[in-house]
């Protein structure tokens, strides 16, 4: 499955549109990756806790919308779009949301 940022693939002619599709995936980051980061953040330097927590969530998000464009027959997904998100929940809980969307299509 090809899968790209652009609105089509150069040297390719895009044969049918069949839509948008979408992926997302929301994992929690545990207490205790938590309490690193958060000093992390204070003294500066990169959360390797968190940075392999985005890209497991990238990951899954990118082959749910792979997967629901091959539902529909298509063969690559272009203008994919990738946002994430920190979600807080209740008392210093935080989950991480990435989620993935662009247009199925068939290439010849």
């Amino acid at each position: 499955m090809l899968v790209v940022t652009t609105p089509n693939v150069p040297g390719r002619e895009i044969e049918e549109t069949l839509g948008m599709v979408s992926g997302e995936a929301i994992l929690g980051a545990n207490i205790f990756k938590d309490l690193f980061a958060s000093v992390r953040d204070i003294v500066g330097g990169r959360s390797a806790a968190y940075e392999k927590e985005l890209r497991k969530a990238k990951e899954i998000a990118v082959q749910e919308m792979e997967n629901e464009c091959a539902a529909l027959g298509g063969n690559a997904v272009v203008a994919v779009d990738l946002d994430y998100e920190s979600l807080q929940i209740g008392q210093g809980g935080n989950m991480l949301m990435v989620s993935a969307s662009g247009t199925a299509v068939r290439l010849r």
